[in-house]
């Protein structure tokens, strides 16, 4: 109980903070700022705290690289940036700068100067790409942040002062996941907030953990991760909960194209304790410019992309022979991208792998170039399971999305459709998967059985047949809760209502002629 009650009073801190501080800045604006000190408070915790065990190690038990001068300090740098990737010294960690931002007149330039040096600190060396742009979205200079030097200073100190104030306890004796908690939550709260311009990217936790759990079901460790559209990076850092970080050999791999999502994803890794060597974030077009080629292939995919987009498509002449696409004779419509994502994902998934990927229903039943793909999909035994979710689940639609599970090995020649359509609990302005609902379609996904109104395996010649149709639908059917009404004795029942209320309105009416009768004798 220990763990939920700090992680409620953590969540209620953080609240009121947004509740404070949100004022002139919007609040999806507002949650890079928080966000970013959020991870710079991380960062110098992370490293004071490496430091000191370090030295104490060493048998200098009083040692504390928050009291030291810079110039001291210097002495470490390198060695502690080959191990960590950066460096702070002493007078910008954040308890620091914190102590002294109130009477600090240049405090937008101190926090500048500070960023700057801390990715600087990595140039030249294996950690440079990691660090490069990662406080790029707090700018301390912009005008939401006040009109004039003072005002912007005034709300930084405000910032500083209520992320310091947070009780994240001592960094290595933390009882639960504080930072990365920390971070989940205020993602989930600003997306909440923000519609799709800021939901696009977070997929909810509970969604997280059912694709992270199925693409890892009977195994202990995997090679490594990945995610074509890796968003904010909640979708890879299941994985660190379900199998524990040191279970994901070779590390966590992502790709994607809007740079501030970028930024956060690379944050989220640090803030989850994931060192600079154990990820690689690349920024770009997965489907025209993917960067892992080196890396492919992998035992676990999971990914949230973006619903029909458009892309280059036929357009592209080049795209028809790329090895990831070319194996379906036809490339996915211009104007719905979805299935490109699907192919890519499947191109570099690893033998023994699994990919879970969410999907926009359309992709399911459409017809042209999305039939045609799907059809290779299942005469190749590709695709292992469909599930369709309940609708409202994620941050910017309502719309009801599904899951395809893809695998390269399969034992049987089957498609496993779970119609989780109903599996949802109301909480507060949308529908989530309880634990009770995530394991239900857990357990249905390994039995691999039928239950009626619920899932079924279908052999593909019966798909075939069907014109590849793989909506859930045509193969569960729903269960009939209609009530089974008589019509006659309706009917009959209704004609008695019609005869009492005629002779109710012949009484009333002869009590309203009794009663004006004497008032007019």
């Amino acid at each position: 109980m220990a763990k939920e009650q700090e992680r409620d009073e953590l969540h209620r801190a953080i609240w009121q903070i947004a509740n404070d501080l949100r004022g002139s800045v919007d609040g999806w604006d507002f949650k890079s700022y928080v966000l970013g000190m959020l991870f710079y408070r991380f960062i110098s915790e992370n490293l004071t705290s490496y430091i000191n065990i370090e030295e104490k190690r060493t048998g200098n038990t009083n040692f504390d690289y928050t009291k030291i001068s810079d110039k001291d300090a210097e002495f470490g740098r390198a060695d502690t940036v080959k191990e960590k990737g950066f460096y702070i010294l002493p007078s910008e960690l954040f308890v620091n700068v914190q102590k002294k931002a109130k009477s600090d007149e240049n405090l937008n330039e101190t926090l500048s100067k500070v960023f700057k040096n801390i990715e600087n600190s990595a140039k030249g060396t294996q950690s440079e790409d990691d660090l490069r742009g990662l406080f790029d979205d707090i700018d301390v200079n912009s005008n939401k942040l006040g009109g004039t030097v003072q005002k912007r200073n005034e709300k930084l100190v405000k910032i500083l002062e209520s992320i310091g104030g947070l009780k994240l306890g001592e960094y290595q004796d933390n009882t639960i996941d504080t930072f990365g908690d920390a971070y989940e939550f205020l993602m989930t709260m600003y997306a909440g907030n923000a519609g799709k311009s800021g939901g696009e990217f977070f997929t909810p936790q509970e969604v997280s953990e059912l694709l992270a759990e199925m693409t890892v079901v009977g195994k202990k460790q995997v090679n490594k991760v990945y995610d074509p559209a890796c968003g904010s990076g909640s979708l890879l850092l299941k994985f660190a909960k379900v199998l524990g970080k040191e279970n994901v050999r070779q590390g966590f791999f992502g790709q994607e194209v809007n740079i501030t999502t970028y930024n956060l994803c690379r944050i989220n890794m640090f803030l989850h304790d994931i060192n600079y060597e154990k990820f690689d974030i690349a920024h770009g077009d997965t489907l025209t410019e993917p960067k892992h080629w080196d890396d492919e292939p992998f035992d676990a995919i999971v990914s949230n992309p973006p619903y029909s987009i458009k892309w280059e498509g036929d357009a592209n002449p080049l795209l028809i022979n790329d090895p990831r696409f070319s194996p379906a004779g036809v490339l996915a419509p211009k104007s719905k991208a979805d299935l490109a994502f699907t192919m890519h994902m499947l191109s570099w998934l690893s033998t023994s792998g699994t990919a879970a990927i969410v999907e926009f229903p359309g992709v399911l039943y459409r017809g042209g170039a999305e039939q045609k793909i799907r059809k290779y999909l299942i005469d190749n035994n590709y695709i292992d399971t469909v599930i369709q979710l309940p609708p409202d689940l994620f941050f910017g639609t309502t719309i009801a999305t599904c899951i395809i599970v893809i695998k390269k090995s399969k034992k049987d020649n089957a498609t496993l459709f779970i119609d989780a359509s109903a599996e949802f609990v109301r909480g507060g302005n949308k529908n989530k998967l309880s634990d009770t609902n995530r394991k239900r379609i857990l357990k249905a996904f390994i039995d691999r059985k039928s239950e009626d109104h619920f899932c079924r395996l279908v052999q593909n010649s019966e798909i075939a047949e069907n014109d590849y149709n793989i909506a859930v639908s045509s193969y569960v059917e729903q269960e009939n809760n209609t009530v089974e009404v008589d019509i006659e004795k309706l009917n009959a029942h209704i004609a008695e209502i019609v005869i009492r209320q005629n002779k109710l309105r012949t009484a009333i009416d002869e009590i309203v002629a009794d009663l004006e009768g004497g008032i007019y004798e």
